[in-house]
């Protein structure tokens, strides 16, 4: 409070510190904004009275607070700084500060340094500015100083605090495989797996033998390379079908067998692509059904070798009861067998196609899952077991006449026969993803071109290179022992 004689000269207070007017710049707006008030209130508005006919100019001695408050919040005025003066719907002004930074001097003394400015009013990318003055920090250092007591995690990884130390002292521990950070780390979903950083779920990488790739082309390769050799045997076959080698071979077994063994070449292809629900169905039973044809054809020949010499015996009449006829309907029912089973399979537990997510965790392998599993072994055993029967019958056939060697062929295409699917077993269980497919595609392949060269290549031969030998005389007689 003033006494009344004080000298403005010798007083030193906040208001006659004229190196510094932020107080009396606000005090200056303050006034201001109270006479823009006042003076809305006490003016006749010329749109008033335009629209509400002539009204009489407020009393100045009869004024309210309240009315004077109510133009405040309406005001917006422009100072003589440039400044925009107006209060919010809260009855604050727009925010305005000055940024300063605490420096130490050369003479050790504390200076507000300005570095820059915060105007409420003005757009929000232009708000906070800063200008060319560099900012000293903690120790007279220009680094920003780290606030916490450890560094902040990377991507990928999640904080663990640290036992007896504060909350802000913790370390940072990766995720598993699989999952990535957020304020923990979290697991993908199933289909979903953590990129290289760890901190999204991506698609996971799927699997399955395709067509494109160099595996599947080099078993597309060999399995139509066995569709053309087995076609070019059958076209000599064909035009030398009058000769001996060829009638002594029951050529109407012949053309089936290597019809069947076409079909079980080409049904190797319906092994490779992505699975569908067709595809899986159509390539388990494809192979199963042409297997059995091409092994009851097998089998049908080796029974027609015993017969056949069997029938050279005094009194023997054994061809009457295996002849063409019996021939066909064995191949026929033994055929029909298979078939019976793969409709059994498909009608009870068709194998589908699956998503298979337990083999590998970083990726989706697309295979088809067998359904019914008796049905997949009922199939398998069934082709064994004739396998196996036509083993047999062939190895006692062995030591007919040399000149007629066709059990020996048989014998020996069995055994590759027999030997590739035993092995198949073991290798089909343990081998992983796509290999799974290939091991049964190249177990496939193996076995076919087992039977196709041991039984019609040395034919083939014979017909080809060494024509004098294909004679009755030959086939009929015992070769002189060397």
């Amino acid at each position: 409070m003033c006494k009344g004689n004080e000298n403005l000269n010798q007083v030193q207070n906040h208001y006659t510190d004229v190196s510094e007017l932020r107080i009396a710049n606000n005090v200056y707006k303050a006034v201001y904004a109270v006479a823009y008030a006042l003076h809305n209130i006490y003016s006749c508005s010329k749109r008033n009275s335009e629209q509400e006919g002539p009204t009489a100019c407020v009393n100045i001695t009869d004024n309210k607070p309240w009315q004077v408050l109510n133009e405040l919040k309406k005001l917006h005025f422009t100072s003589t700084t440039g400044e925009d003066v107006y209060f919010d719907e809260n009855g604050d002004p727009a925010a305005r500060y000055e940024l300063l930074n605490w420096q130490q001097g050369k003479d050790s003394k504390i200076a507000f340094v300005k570095v820059g400015f915060y105007d409420a009013s003005l757009n929000t990318d232009l708000q906070l500015s800063f200008n060319n003055i560099s900012i000293i920090w903690a120790h007279n250092k220009p680094q920003v100083p780290v606030s916490v007591c450890s560094p902040s995690c990377r991507p990928g990884t999640r904080k663990a605090v640290q036992k007896g130390r504060p909350i802000c002292c913790f370390d940072c521990i990766p995720c598993a495989e699989g999952e990535i950070n957020s304020i923990s780390c979290i697991k993908c979903p199933p289909e979903l797996w953590s990129n290289d950083m760890k901190d999204t779920c991506v698609l996971k990488l799927v699997e399955f033998l395709s067509f494109e790739e160099i595996m599947g082309i080099i078993l597309v390769s060999f399995s139509l390379l066995g569709v053309l050799f087995t076609i070019c045997i059958a076209l000599i076959f064909f035009k030398h079908k009058d000769t001996p080698i060829v009638r002594a071979n029951n050529s109407e077994l012949s053309f089936l067998l290597l019809f069947s063994l076409t079909l079980c070449f080409l049904c190797s292809l319906t092994f490779i692509g992505e699975p569908s629900k067709w595809s899986c169905m159509l390539r388990h039973t494809a192979f199963g059904i042409t297997f059995v044809l091409c092994i009851s054809c097998v089998l049908g020949k080796t029974v027609v070798v015993l017969m056949a010499f069997r029938a050279t015996l005094p009194g023997s009449n054994v061809m009457k009861w295996f002849g063409p006829l019996q021939q066909r309907l064995s191949v026929l029912a033994f055929t029909l067998v298979q078939v019976i089973i793969c409709v059994l399979w498909l009608t009870i537990s068709p194998p589908f196609p699956y998503k298979n997510m337990k083999y590998y965790k970083e990726k989706i392998i697309l295979e088809c899952h067998v359904g019914s599993v008796i049905g997949f072994w009922a199939v398998l055993g069934y082709i064994g077991l004739l396998a196996l029967l036509c083993f047999i019958l062939a190895f006692l056939a062995r030591k007919l006449p040399d000149n007629f060697n066709e059990a020996k062929f048989i014998t020996f295409s069995m055994l590759i026969f027999c030997a590739v699917w035993i092995t198949f077993i073991p290798a089909y269980v343990s081998s992983p993803g796509k290999f799974t497919v290939a091991v049964e595609i190249f177990a496939i392949l193996a076995s076919s071109f087992g039977l196709l060269f041991c039984i019609f290549v040395p034919k083939c031969y014979i017909i080809v290179m060494k024509p004098e030998k294909n004679t009755k005389k030959q086939m009929m007689g015992k070769t002189p022992t060397q």
